[in-house]
């Protein structure tokens, strides 16, 4: 197992003092302002990134990194706003969907190695409609070129225990990029091998 291949998920957790080696800025086109952590990836991951973004560019696409590092305090943040915003609704409506932020210690973003994709015109958003874009089908085609998967597949939510996001893309290098992409297995898949 390559140590990007890393299987992190509402069951395999991280704990709250990991941090990633290695962190760096990737020279791509983010939507997060300089100095935001969420510009960061590890070295590794960055690298892939800069060539990701700089083949999609030369093809004219317009690729634009949204959200990479994320610390476990953060996603304890955007976790309890999510709980909170899922409670309003629920005592508002009687009803509300689970939400979609992972808890603390299952968000991929933990590793350094995941990285959220959208484009101009989806506005820098992370919605569905991105894999409908010339950049989300792109993407969705290329992304294992250079070492990533689609982490969240359609049709897989049940083994990832999490929705589709065509936007979110995991770095797990070559050659295990390409065997996922060519056989359909998510990393939870491939770990029951």
């Amino acid at each position: 197992m390559s140590k990007f291949s890393i299987l992190v998920n509402r069951e395999h957790l991280l704990s709250q003092n990991y941090i990633p080696q290695n962190l760096t800025e990737p020279a791509i086109p983010f939507s997060a302002p300089p100095g935001d952590a969420k510009r960061l990836l590890v070295r590794d991951a960055a690298a892939a990134a800069e060539e990701l973004f700089h083949r999609a560019q030369k093809e004219g696409l317009h690729l634009w990194g949204v959200s990479g590092y994320r610390p476990y305090t953060r996603q304890r943040e955007l976790y309890e706003a999510a709980l909170a915003k899922r409670e309003k609704l629920l005592k508002r409506t009687g009803d509300a969907p689970l939400t979609a932020v992972a808890p603390p210690g299952s968000s991929e973003h933990q590793t350094g190695l995941a990285l959220d994709v959208s484009c101009p015109s989806e506005n820098y958003e992370l919605e569905e409609t991105f894999a409908l874009t010339p950049e989300g089908k792109w993407l969705s085609t290329y992304a294992s070129h250079y070492g990533f998967i689609l982490r969240y597949p359609r049709g897989k939510e049940s083994i990832t225990g999490f929705p589709y996001e065509p936007w979110h893309i995991r770095y797990v290098g070559e050659p295990l990029a390409p065997y996922l992409s060519l056989t359909g297995l998510t990393l939870e898949e491939y770990y029951l091998l």
